[in-house]
């Protein structure tokens, strides 16, 4: 039975094999007509988009005459594949790269900054600051009834050259509407100019901009780096507002309705910036989410700004680079101030911090020097200028203890008389030239020079300018010193400074204790601060060793005055 099985089979499948193209025959090809290929499509490849319409015209549909009317050897074409590609636009200062997946700005490497590593003694190629699978910058379209994410949409590309800057262009028809994105790089800035129109669209229709949902690290500390990372934007009416990632809880949701002039996202030294246009209405809106959070680090946020399409037409500014303070100014709209300094403070640190940066470019600019010796030069001319108030208030300080035997004999003696006591006291002050309030004045100039401090705690926190400059043994004045040898000295000068502050004077315990108590207190303050913050603090106390010295050798020289 098992061979005749064997043969049937056999002789079934000889007669399908010879019958079957006599009873379903092959169609003719139609003339001029291609054969459809088999075989496997790229993933990355999509349908292209059909021919953008007219404005108001409707595309053809199927069922329509219009498909009727193609011939039947266009009907027979396979659909035209157009795939996913990247162009990559090459200034002086950076290399963007842009898709026609979405028409969105993929990366930005910024070939005049070096990554950093290894407490900043390590150069490991250039900044590239998106992070991988990401977008600097995508698109969304709002349209009644309807959010379009542009990032399902392949474009198809040209590229030109027009007034010195190089445009890439992305067209494509979505959902009948002709939808055009377009990028102007300027060549010798971190600037690039884009604009976008959506033709046959309602006025109450809106481009919605999404910036990146962070960046990556290209930081000897990646931990700091992190803890930078923020949105910022500037309503048209007020100071700018900034907003940590670490502030939002994994899916909170911050709104602020326009005008807004400008939004940002950063890291500690670098930046994208979308700015409305000068002399323009600025954007509808900005809203920012809280990312997920992996680790303890806060790395992932998300912001959009949202933009009304004027008869179909939108544009704004974008800058993709450093936080370079003059870069920044000549945007202008305020835009310097997209790293709002000081939280609560910030309307007296912000000024502060302006100034000072202000006067150590033009220290720069002038000495030509290095940013460390700038300092310390900076910081012996804010002792040389406060040096005639700070006489003046430590003679008053020491005159305030020369007279404090007689204040003290005199409250005794009146003590059970708050009249007399107050006309005695005021007599004493009279006759030495002194107010109740001179006691104050010894504090004047330590609070003088703290808005000084405090800016310069800020600005190098994010001052693009000292991030990788070495001096003496320390291979970055932006970072800690690897080897902790600044915030000691910091800790020794200033105990050398309450020593000889207490020369000549008889101290308490209270007075006693606080002259090791604040030593202790610098070094633990100073400890992880950036090296040339320590290092700026440590020449002010140097340079008041002097001044120090010489009011106590006149404090030894001068007795207490007591009244017999």
């Amino acid at each position: 039975m098992e061979p005749r099985r064997i043969v049937l089979a056999v002789v079934l499948m000889a007669a399908v094999l010879i019958l079957t193209p006599y009873i379903f025959p092959t169609p003719t090809p139609l003339p001029g007509s291609t054969p459809v290929a088999t075989g496997s499509r790229s993933r990355d490849a999509a349908a292209a988009p059909a021919t953008p319409a007219a404005p108001g015209a409707a595309l053809p549909t199927a069922g329509s005459g219009t498909v009727g009317a193609l011939p039947d050897s266009a009907a027979a074409q396979p659909p035209v594949v157009t795939p996913i590609d990247t162009a990559t636009i090459r200034t002086k200062t950076a290399d963007f790269r842009t898709t026609n997946k979405g028409a969105a700005l993929i990366g930005a490497s910024l070939t005049q900054y070096q990554a950093l590593s290894n407490g900043g003694r390590t150069r490991s190629g250039t900044v590239e600051l998106a992070l991988p699978n990401d977008k600097l910058l995508g698109f969304r379209l709002v349209v009644p009834g309807d959010t379009i994410d542009l990032a399902k949409q392949t474009f198809t590309s040209a590229q030109s050259e027009a007034n010195g800057n190089t445009v890439v262009t992305y067209d494509a028809a979505i959902q009948g509407r002709a939808v055009s994105i377009r990028y102007s790089f300027l060549p010798d800035s971190y600037r690039v100019n884009v604009s976008a129109t959506v033709a046959g669209v309602a006025e109450n229709s809106y481009l919605l901009v999404d910036l990146p949902p962070g960046f990556r690290t290209s930081e000897a500390d990646s931990t700091e780096d992190f803890n930078h990372l923020a949105y910022a934007y500037k309503p048209e009416l007020s100071a700018a507002e900034g907003i940590k990632f670490s502030s939002l809880d994994p899916g909170e949701r911050e709104i602020e309705a326009g005008p807004i002039t400008w939004a940002v996202a950063k890291n500690k030294y670098f930046i994208l910036g979308v700015l409305a246009p000068k002399g323009a209405p600025g954007f509808a809106e900005v809203n920012v989410t809280g990312g997920p959070r992996i680790g303890k680090n806060a790395t992932r946020g998300q912001a959009t700004l949202v933009t009304p399409l004027k008869a179909g037409n939108a544009a704004f500014e974008l800058y993709v680079g450093p936080q370079e303070f003059k870069r920044l100014v000549a945007l202008g709209r305020e835009f310097e101030t997209s790293n709002p300094y000081g939280g609560w403070i910030q309307g007296i640190v912000q000024p502060f911090a302006t100034i000072v940066i202000r006067l150590l470019l033009w220290m720069k600019a002038t000495l030509g020097l290095s940013y460390g010796w700038i300092l310390v030069i900076f910081g012996v001319a804010i002792r040389i200028i406060l040096w005639p108030l700070n006489q003046k208030a430590m003679r008053s300080s020491m005159m305030m203890q020369r007279i404090q035997p007689e204040l003290q004999a005199i409250q005794t003696r009146y003590k059970n008389d708050p009249q007399k006591l107050q006309q005695a006291m005021m007599q004493v002050y009279k006759e030495h030239g002194m107010s109740p309030f001179s006691s104050l004045s010894g504090c004047l100039p330590m609070l003088i020079p703290l808005p000084v401090f405090f800016a310069l705690f800020f600005v190098f926190q994010n001052t693009i300018e000292f991030r990788g400059v070495p001096f003496l043994w320390f291979p970055d004045i932006s970072v800690k010193d690897p080897y902790y040898i600044i915030p000691i000295l910091v800790a020794v000068t200033t105990l050398l400074m309450s020593w000889i502050g207490m020369r000549g004077m008889k101290a308490n315990e209270q007075q006693k204790m606080m002259m090791y108590l604040m030593p202790a207190m610098m070094l633990v303050f100073f400890f992880s601060m950036a090296s040339g913050l320590n290092l700026y603090y440590f020449i002010q106390n140097l340079a008041s060793l002097p001044q120090q010295w010489l009011i106590s050798q006149e404090r030894t020289k001068a007795a207490p005055i007591v009244r017999g």
